[in-house]
């Protein structure tokens, strides 16, 4: 047990989002932190009487024959008297909107990098939304069983393209078939690494070594263990000691080592969270004050991510609800910002592979709220109904394609189906004023693929999306008059969003450019927040 566990039941959450760029092994460390904390008992990447299992996380079917997360899920377990909530986003550029969403509703991030490559592009653009939203960030480097960087070069990598002091927690004996462990730098002690054999499914339990006994030599030789105090020494000499002000503050990140896969290091990172990641945070509101306190009366919360037919045996929809104030009860009558009342009957926790009805939530949980279309991304829910999280904003697609059926008869079904996907932010949808044509928006071709495979799964709809003339929207506004004029000389090029905003399509970003050049009266915006 913690000291926290002591305290108010918010007071024990840890809600913290996985980060990465694609194939560093996320998906892999999400199952793996699931597994050693008890929470499932097969990894899905670890080989079971010779099938790989898939992961628990990965549901949609284009997950598992692509072999990459696509969808936001959540995952709930204890461990040392603690209740983490692990929100496991995307990895794929492609559904950067949903990352985003996800990274709303974390505390912390958990930022892996792949140890042969250092920081990637795409960890970057993460890093910045946790910048923006000042997450604090705990570093993995997985994969420490391959060839990798240099521990030094590693470190300088982290620092010179994420601005972020390193401070490591650890420091690694080789890496690839020279990787023997870990030494623990609080504890003065080594984390051994035993190699699993050509027969053995999974590696050994890691043994502790305290760095200044003679037990060490029987686990290193002579010039390993000067290899490990050498860099333990540099370690504490050179590079930025851990302070816990500064990694809240967004400016440090703790760095550990190990390998997912086989299961290495995970642990310590499991206890790190528990130690060093903090619990729910103040969140700035519109209402009664300027900010929801974990801690106080009210139950109040937020919208971040909608998902149907999870189970496509109940078409179910559910909202996924960050808790940022008050203690839940099963049963509450809770109001949206725009005045909706619904009543939480039947809200879901989420348990690794696992659904279980929760009879109360705290401050800190994300709870599923079943519902039938009264809840949207960016929904504010409370008990009065007065209060309004920031929104989240949906950003000018890069990809436009039109939807063809293949069978007219059924475009009513084609119009729920597409709306209905929108709602959940698989992708953006707009209606031209003229003729009333569906136009999908997104931010790359994969969520196509998604949004084409679920129309035929779960709709039965066979639809083709397919080139349009345009290239990219901007939602517009301005002088009613100004406005009317530029929607009259472009006719067929406006359309309307899911929330009857007007949006301008654009046959190319220079027609963009043009635009807001020639009509300077009208405001051309790449980004939107759904109005209250």
């Amino acid at each position: 047990m913690t000291a926290a566990s002591a305290g108010p039941e918010w007071a024990r959450r840890r809600t913290y989002a996985i980060i990465s760029h694609p194939d560093a092994g996320k998906t892999t460390l999400t199952e793996t932190l699931l597994l050693e904390a008890g929470a499932i008992r097969l990894a899905g990447q670890v080989r079971a009487r010779g099938q790989n299992r898939r992961t628990r996380s990965d549901w949609m079917k284009i997950e598992r024959e692509r072999g990459i997360s696509v969808s936001a899920s959540v995952m709930t377990y204890d461990y040392r008297g603690l209740l983490f909530n692990l929100l496991d986003t995307p990895g794929h550029e492609d559904f950067s909107e949903d990352t985003y969403r996800t990274l709303t509703a974390a505390d912390c991030a958990i930022m892996v990098l792949d140890a042969a490559k250092g920081v990637e592009p795409r960890t970057l653009k993460l890093v910045e939304v946790c910048r923006l939203r000042d997450i604090p960030i705990i570093t993995f480097i997985n994969k420490m069983d391959r060839e990798a960087m240099e521990v030094t070069d590693l470190l300088d990598d982290i620092q010179d393209k994420l601005a972020l002091d390193a401070a490591p927690m650890q420091w690694p004996c080789g890496s690839g078939q020279r990787f023997r462990g870990v030494a623990d730098l609080k504890r003065d002690s080594f984390i051994l690494y035993r190699r699993p054999g050509a027969d053995d499914e999974e590696t050994e339990p890691s043994e502790r070594f305290d760095l200044t006994s003679n037990s060490i030599t029987s686990a290193l030789s002579a010039e390993e263990l000067n290899e490990v105090r050498e860099g333990a020494e540099v370690a504490r000499e050179l590079c930025a000691p851990f302070i816990d002000q500064s990694f809240r503050e967004g400016h440090l990140t703790p760095v550990y080592f190990g390998s997912a896969l086989r299961r290495f290091g995970v642990r310590e990172l499991l206890d790190a969270i528990a130690e060093i990641a903090p619990g729910p945070q103040p969140q700035a509101a519109s209402g009664p004050s300027d900010a929801l306190e974990p801690g106080g009366k009210e139950v109040a919360g937020f919208v971040f991510k909608v998902q149907a037919n999870m189970d496509p045996n109940h078409r179910d929809r559910v909202a996924f609800v960050r808790l940022v104030s008050g203690a839940f009860r099963r049963g509450m009558k809770l109001k949206t910002d725009s005045g909706k009342q619904l009543t939480v009957a039947n809200p879901i926790l989420f348990f690794a592979s696992d659904r279980e009805i929760a009879d109360e939530a705290f401050a800190g949980d994300v709870m599923g709220v079943p519902n039938h279309g009264v809840l949207r991304v960016g929904d504010t829910l409370s008990e009065s109904g007065k209060w309004r999280v920031s929104g989240i904003p949906n950003f000018a697609p890069e990809i436009l394609r039109r939807a063809r059926l293949k069978d007219p008869l059924k475009a009513k079904h084609l119009k729920k189906a597409l709306e209905s996907l929108a709602e959940e932010g698989v992708t953006q949808l707009f209606r031209l004023q003229t003729g009333g044509e569906f136009v999908i928006g997104a931010v790359g071709a994969l969520q196509i693929d998604v949004m084409a495979q679920r129309v035929a799964d779960e709709y039965g709809i066979e639809v083709v999306f397919e080139p349009c003339p345009f290239e990219t929207a901007r939602w517009i506004r301005g002088d009613a008059a100004k406005l009317d004029a530029f929607i009259d000389r472009h006719k067929t090029a406006i359309a309307e969003d899911i929330d009857g905003a007007l949006v301008f399509l654009a046959k190319s970003a220079w027609e963009v450019s043009y635009s807001q050049e020639k009509w300077p009266d009208v405001t051309f915006d790449t980004t939107r927040e759904r109005a209250a």
